[in-house]
């Protein structure tokens, strides 16, 4: 028997590693019930994506090969989901001290501006078919559209089914408790570390919630136009469905582009806006605290909210007294990590 090459022990050892790696990947799609849901919802969505697009060319339908395309980016958003749900249980690093949640929000984004480019190009497509509507084979396209809308619903009952009874098991990582202090003469810092993670797959289950609904809802335009062009033979019913979908697009994903757009520009949480005015309120009342100074509250992902603030307070108070307190304060309305520096003043 003759020894192995050097070049196929590499390569063996290489295709070992990529098989370990992608077993890995896959035990974690599956370790929760949302994820697995959504990696088996993938593969109908994808497939029958395809049956939908070669069935509206062949019938010249763009209502079908609208929907096909919005299945199809759909599975763009299902993709990003599935693999920003996998990068955020990545552990955290010297370099990512965060870790990698925040990939859940770059998903969100980049999957809700490619659902709005595809949006305005079948708005226009549309437009320009109803101006001259061409012949189109109705009577094909009623099964098809029926399986579609099957198909979504399929979607729809698995994520509103999770989401009604807390999306089944728990979602994210969570970074242990940590919590450090240190004093340079009149300043004194307390940072608590606390991750309690929900967040990255609830925002990524609810994008792909809202693409299912609005796909849902596409299938059934393209039914109602089947219908109307069968009955009536209006061949303007199949562009006019087209602008519906394309319109059902582009609302689906803009409230997933507002709220991925207000954390990437360090937006105070929306939740928050109401409620941090009766915190520092609260934060001012304890002994030996002046004032609140410099408040700074972002979203580090879905549900995840970190702030810092500067107290300016008397030089005879205990600070970790202070530091403890208004750290509860403000984990009472969600803020679990807070970084809290003390200035010290004669007052």
């Amino acid at each position: 028997m003759l020894p192995l090459s050097h070049k196929d022990t590499y390569s063996r050892g290489f295709g070992s590693r990529i098989k370990e790696k992608v077993n890995g990947y896959i035990r974690i799609i599956f370790s929760d019930r949302s994820s697995r849901n959504l990696f088996l919802f993938l593969l109908l969505n994808f497939s029958f994506a395809f049956v939908e697009l070669l069935y509206g060319i062949w019938n010249n339908s763009l209502g079908l090969i609208s929907d096909s395309f919005h299945m199809f980016f759909d599975c763009t958003g299902l993709v990003a989901g599935l693999a920003a749900s996998v990068i955020t249980k990545w552990k955290a690093n010297d370099r990512y001290s965060y870790g990698y949640v925040r990939a859940e929000i770059l998903a969100g984004f980049v999957n809700g501006m490619f659902l709005l480019f595809i949006s305005f190009f079948l708005m226009s497509e549309a437009v320009e078919r109803a101006i001259e509507p061409p012949e189109v084979k109705h009577e094909r396209l009623f099964i098809v559209s029926v399986l579609g809308l099957l198909v979504n619903l399929v979607g729809v009952y698995a994520f509103q089914h999770g989401h009604s009874h807390g999306g089944g098991s728990s979602h994210g990582h969570s970074h242990g408790g940590a919590s450090h202090g240190h004093s340079h003469n009149n300043h004194s810092h307390d940072h608590s570390i606390e991750m309690d993670n929900e967040g990255p797959n609830s925002q990524i289950m609810k994008g792909v919630f809202l693409h299912i609904l609005a796909d849902t809802l596409g299938s059934v335009g393209v039914i109602i136009s089947a219908v109307l062009m069968q009955m009536f033979g209006w061949m303007i019913a199949d562009p006019i469905c087209s602008m519906f979908i394309a319109v059902l697009i582009a609302l689906s994903v803009l409230a997933l582009i507002k709220d991925s757009v207000a954390v990437l520009m360090q937006r105070q949480p929306y939740s928050l806006d109401s409620v941090l005015p009766q915190c520092y309120q609260k934060v001012i009342s304890l002994a030996g605290v002046y004032s609140v100074q410099e408040p700074h509250f972002w979203t580090l992902c879905s549900n995840v909210y970190v702030g810092a603030i500067k107290l300016e307070v008397s030089k005879n108070v205990d600070p970790k007294y202070v530091v403890q307190h208004t750290q509860m304060i403000f984990a009472s309305v969600g803020v679990k990590q807070l970084y809290v520096q003390l200035d010290y003043t004669p007052m």
